[in-house]
């Protein structure tokens, strides 16, 4: 008889990890993926190929989906290109417009008596139509990124003035007398108060500005560029390519919910207290 080895049972008897099981695959699918959203998607498709056929609508008028997908498939590396170069001027522009709109609301908060004539100009600007401007800066910068950094950031920086003042005014009084009263300087209530009142208002409105900034640097590209998106589309638009245009369309549809995601995964990680995460 065959004594069995006490090490050998000790080894036998410990649980080793198991590979995730299929319900629980299933269920990670579920919880990550927007299932509906996807549904709707794809249910648009559906639609917009079946009414292109039925109608016999002509390419250069309406493509159907699996046009524009054989373009995308067939020229994606191009797209790509272009899109990376949209992006970093819409980014380049996102961070400019974004510095410079809280830089005017922390003046602001320290020196009321300039609000009056920095918001005069700031709704004077915002006010101006950035299809009036683009064609201007491309005359006296070029057609580099420089034109498009600077559309993009007239584009974003109002909405993060209102919203940062806006924030920083927020604070309650019930705090703001506290800390007076021990004294503190002006400098550290803004830091220890208003500073971290207004960041949930900062990534409100960079949720809004980010996927705008894309569209900024686009129309800025279209009034002159030697690439990008803006530039990519503009071509197939004088060419009656609508499928080359649709793609282009998708390309930026696809950055714009990038860019939107991951602000909203950096408010989720730098306001985790605030928010409800699954």
């Amino acid at each position: 008889m065959v004594k069995e080895n006490p090490q050998i049972a000790q080894i036998s008897q410990i649980d080793f990890p198991s590979a995730p099981s299929a319900p629980s695959a299933v269920k990670f699918l579920q919880k990550r993926v927007n299932w509906s959203g996807v549904g709707l998607l794809v249910g648009v498709f559906v639609v917009w190929e079946t009414a292109v056929r039925l109608t016999d609508t002509p390419t250069y008028l309406f493509p159907a989906p699996t046009a524009v997908f054989r373009y995308l498939s067939s020229h994606l590396a191009d797209l790509l290109l272009a899109g990376g170069v949209t992006l970093l001027e819409a980014v380049a522009g996102l961070i400019l417009g974004t510095a410079v709109g809280l830089a005017l609301a922390v003046l602001i908060t320290f020196w009321q008596q300039l609000e009056q004539g920095v918001m005069s100009l700031a709704i004077l600007i915002k006010s101006t139509p950035i299809i009036a401007i683009a064609p201007i800066l491309t005359i006296w910068l070029g057609f580099g990124p420089a034109p498009k950094v600077i559309v993009t950031a007239l584009l974003t920086f109002f909405p993060v003035l209102i919203n940062a003042l806006t924030g920083f005014r927020s604070v309650d009084g019930a705090l703001l007398d506290w800390l007076r009263s021990l004294n503190a300087t002006p400098q550290e209530i803004f830091l220890q108060a208003r500073w971290p009142g207004a960041r949930p208002f900062l990534f409100a409105a960079l949720r809004v500005v980010g996927p705008l900034a894309l569209i900024g640097a686009v129309v800025a590209e279209w009034m002159g560029a030697s690439s990008g998106l803006g530039r990519a589309m503009w071509l197939a638009y004088t060419n009656l390519n609508m499928p080359a245009l649709f793609a282009a369309v998708f390309v930026l549809t696809g950055l714009s919910t990038a860019v939107y995601q991951t602000i909203v995964s950096l408010e989720k990680r730098f306001l985790f207290w605030e928010l409800s995460t699954d």
